[in-house]
This record gives structure tokens, C-alpha cells and sequence, in this order.
């Protein structure tokens, strides 16, 4: 049997790697085991992700929010990506240039 340890930095186990054939011999006991884990873990530590805690500018906010690339709505703006750019890195955006990326954005979505 040719299985691998993967060590982590400090030298300890942290993953182990085998063949696919032994993988699905097992694999319908390592999912139960893995659910079982995840339903005695459900409520500890969890945190749901909130773009808002990691986005600051509206502008980017606005645009991930409605799942829209940076150059979709630069062609939706008549603007390059460039700009786009530019705008998500700036510091504060005017509320008349936030009014025009959601008109902008409420036309790439329709």
C-alpha cells in the first residue's frame, strides 16, 4: 500500500494521500465520519462570511454584490475596467458617481 503523509511546517502530520482505489473502498465511512464531526462542530466557532466586513468601497460592494465583473460593468458604464479600478480603490465615492454605478449595474442584471 503506498499511502503519503503531507507534514506541516512544524514537522507534525496533516494530511494523508492514497490511492483512489483504497479512497473509495472508504469513502462511504470517511463521509459519515466527516458529517458526524460537522454536526458536533455545527454551532461552534461558526461565522457566516459578510462581504461587508471585507469590502469597504460601495462601489465594489455594489458590483459583487450583483455578481458583476469589473469589465462587464465598465461596458455597462461606457467607462474602461481601468476606471472601474480606480473608482473600487479609492477611499470615498460621491454619491451622485454610487447613483450611476447602481443605475449602471440594475442594466447588466436585466
Amino acid at each position: 500500500m503506498n499511502l503519503q503523509v503531507i507534514r506541516s511546517r512544524d514537522g507534525k502530520p496533516e494530511f494523508v494521500l492514497l490511492p483512489i482505489d483504497i479512497y473509495e473502498k472508504c469513502s462511504d465511512k470517511l463521509k459519515a465520519e466527516l458529517m458526524a464531526d460537522q454536526d458536533k462542530n455545527k454551532d461552534a466557532d461558526y461565522l457566516p462570511f459578510v462581504l461587508e466586513d471585507y469590502v469597504e468601497n460601495p462601489v465594489a460592494l455594489a458590483r459583487m454584490k450583483a455578481h458583476v465583473t469589473q469589465g462587464a460593468l465598465a461596458e455597462a458604464m461606457e467607462v474602461s475596467q481601468a476606471y472601474i479600478s480606480k473608482l473600487e480603490n479609492q477611499k470615498s465615492v460621491t454619491p451622485k458617481m454610487l447613483a450611476r454605478v447602481n443605475k449602471a449595474l440594475k442594466g447588466v442584471r436585466n
